[in-house]
């Protein structure tokens, strides 16, 4: 054991190596940190605060009206629906009210809690009722869809309607962009890898990333100059989005046994060329568990349906918050489906 312990010592040996590794990971972190905070600096926080058990959100809050609440997906914040230009759209008519889910942008996200869309729910809801907000209609993006059943199924008295937009629905056999991002969500590995590997990597990839998710769209030059890289590359942030996605497919396993309780409006949207949830196995196979509920599969449009088809969310949302004692006012499915025009970006 000594004889191994002094050829570790030796030049050649192992640990030259061990230091070196170390003194790259220390590198990295330091990078990895003076960007992050240098991207706080350069973009900092334009919204509201509320503190809510102890978590402070970060919140924008436009128009007047009946009430609508946006819920971005993973890997974004909630300049992604400036960005889309939906909340200029949808504040000439409603009060919206976006939010940045706990981890993302501004909002806090402690450690000591289980962040499901079930408590993320719990949480929005509320943040709501403190701001004074009652029945809205509740829009989901992608995993923020996954947030707005949750409203709608715990407390199905409070919510007005759901908008349901290129969302994950069933149990999967396989997510590759689970097993990717998995391991940044478990404590200490985790931590290092979000301060060294993680963002390296998210550098290279994040560009890919998104070109998939506006495909067959080209990413349009305001989504990155809305939501900069080193943004979305901040360490805290990457653990939110390897949280939500290890904590996707067990919601939905939940939700799938529930789905049949809903009693409010429900539109669900999605993409038909949509390269990163499927419209058919998701968006369809819900419609079909909850055939009073409007579909509309948008032809020609990608994951990013809200960017290219705006018009789509903004009649569904008027149809919901059209005052429901006018007699000839129609269902959600009849608005969707007869005004074609709609369909126009």
């Amino acid at each position: 054991m000594a004889r191994s312990f002094r050829s570790a010592a030796r030049p050649g040996g192992t640990t030259p190596m061990l230091i070196a590794a170390a003194v790259a990971a220390a590198s990295s972190a330091l990078w990895v940190q003076h960007r992050a905070k240098k991207a706080e600096q350069d973009n900092p926080p334009f919204g509201q605060f509320i503190e809510v058990d102890g978590v402070r959100l970060h919140y924008v809050d436009e128009g007047d009206g009946a009430p609508v609440v946006l819920l971005h997906g993973n890997t974004v914040q909630l300049q992604d629906f400036y960005a889309s230009g939906l909340i200029e759209r949808l504040a000439v008519n409603h009060r919206v009210i976006a939010f940045d889910r706990p981890g993302f942008g501004y909002s806090e996200r402690p450690r000591r809690r289980l962040w499901t869309p079930q408590a993320q729910a719990a949480l929005m809801q509320r943040a709501l009722r403190k701001m004074g907000i009652a029945q809205p209609v509740v829009l989901g993006h992608s995993w923020g869809a996954l947030v707005a059943l949750a409203m709608a199924i715990d407390d199905p008295g409070y919510v007005r309607g759901l908008v349901l937009v290129s969302g994950y629905y069933f149990p999967t056999a396989a997510r590759v962009d689970v097993a990717l991002t998995a391991p940044a969500a478990i404590p200490v590995l985790g931590d290092v890898l979000r301060y060294t590997a993680s963002p390296l990597a998210g550098r290279l990839l994040l560009g890919r990333t998104a070109k998939a998710m506006f495909s067959p769209m080209p990413t349009p030059n305001q989504f990155f100059d809305l939501m900069p890289r080193d943004i979305l590359l901040r360490p805290r942030q990457m653990r939110a989005e390897a949280e939500d996605a290890v904590f996707m497919v067990p919601a939905v396993a939940d939700f799938r046994g529930r789905y049949a309780t809903l009693e409010v409006p429900v539109c669900i949207i999605a993409g038909e060329r949509d390269k990163i949830v499927d419209p058919v196995a998701h968006s369809v196979r819900l419609h079909q568990e909850l055939p009073h509920a409007a579909l509309l599969v948008v032809p020609g449009a990608g994951h990013m349906v809200h960017y290219s088809f705006p018009r789509v969310l903004d009649e569904a949302i008027r149809v919901m918050t059209r005052d429901r004692s006018t007699p000839a006012s129609p269902s959600v499915g009849e608005a969707v489906r007869v005004d074609r025009d709609c369909l126009k970006p």
